[in-house]
């Protein structure tokens, strides 16, 4: 049985449905009758594309952008999702095709987390 903790993503290798883990109970998520896939965050880049998270500070919060250089945002190739993770609470922006892959989070903090998603690679997150 896999242990669950906070934050984790999980998928659903037949539908594709996403959840994560907001409260730490017992057993294994399901969907579709089955065990969900545990997805475990990359944190190095390889190859050209670019997909570890970069934070910035800003005068009001913080700018998430997705890789060194800008991701695509094309249809067949998307950041589905940017997540800043703050002292236990989680802000997520949700972005479509055609959006620029990045987000500002204005929020007050010293360390923070951030991991996004894309629809072909996968879950990321910075160190």
């Amino acid at each position: 049985m896999k242990v669950t903790s906070l934050n984790q993503i999980y998928k659903c290798g037949l539908c594709g449905n996403m959840s994560e883990i907001i409260h730490v109970g017992g057993g294994e998520p399901f969907c579709c009758g089955q065990v969900t896939d545990l997805l475990e965050p990359k944190t190095e880049d390889v190859g050209a594309e670019k997909h570890v998270p970069v934070i910035e500070k800003t005068v009001v919060g913080f700018r998430v952008k997705v890789g060194s250089v800008p991701h695509p945002m094309e249809a067949d190739h998307w950041i589905q999702w940017i997540e800043l993770i703050v002292d236990g609470v989680s802000y997520r922006k949700f972005l479509n095709p055609g959006n620029a892959p990045e987000a500002e989070f204005c929020v007050e903090a010293e360390n923070v987390l951030a991991r996004e998603y894309c629809n072909l690679h996968g879950l990321w997150q910075n160190k």
